[in-house]
């Protein structure tokens, strides 16, 4: 089953009010901050809308606020793609798919990274598996998308500031919008 726009606002509606891992933002507000980071960055439309909606797993697995204090790592990444697949082009999933290996990958290549990662972003790196090694770090920088996805991931880690303006969700809506009729 496809998520149709109005399936990905509902959702927005319905849960975006809930917390963002232990963040001072809501999930609403984090996924707002990331799109507006990566409009502020030029990124094309598609990763613009890939920062938009790359957590949108968490409102879909429902696994409540902070998983990660109760060990529980949601795949979120992986989640909403099956829903998103039939309506978005792999500019838009991939990055998604891949922004959680590319904190794995940023940790491995990047000695100050880690230590700007939050705390829950900390206890989610150990359960997603680890900093890569050398030769993960390698291989993942080869896959396609994998630029796009560190981008992504920077927005996502600076997307956590308490009351910060940006523009509404209908804004970001009408941008996925054109993104789904460009793929159809």
């Amino acid at each position: 089953m496809a998520l149709s726009l109005a399936d990905i606002r509902e959702l927005f509606e319905k849960y975006g009010a809930l917390a963002y891992s232990g963040e001072p933002v809501t999930q609403l507000e984090h996924a707002l901050q990331s799109g507006a980071l990566a409009e502020e960055d030029g990124a094309s439309e598609e990763l613009i809308a890939a920062a938009f909606l790359h957590d949108l797993g968490h409102l879909l697995t429902r696994q409540g606020e902070t998983p990660t204090e109760r060990g529980i790592d949601d795949l979120h990444q992986y989640y909403a793609l099956p829903f998103l697949r039939p309506v978005l082009p792999d500019s838009v999933l991939e990055p998604i798919r891949l922004h959680v290996d590319a904190k794995r990958y940023l940790c491995a290549v990047d000695e100050a990274y880690f230590g700007c990662l939050s705390a829950d972003s900390v206890r989610s790196l150990e359960l997603q598996g680890g900093i890569f090694s050398a030769d993960q770090a390698r291989d993942f920088a080869a896959l396609p998308y994998a630029e796009e996805a560190v981008r992504l991931r920077r927005w996502d880690d600076l997307a956590k500031v308490a009351g910060k303006p940006t523009p509404d969700l209908e804004h970001y809506l009408q941008l996925v919008e054109r993104v789904m009729q460009r793929h159809a």
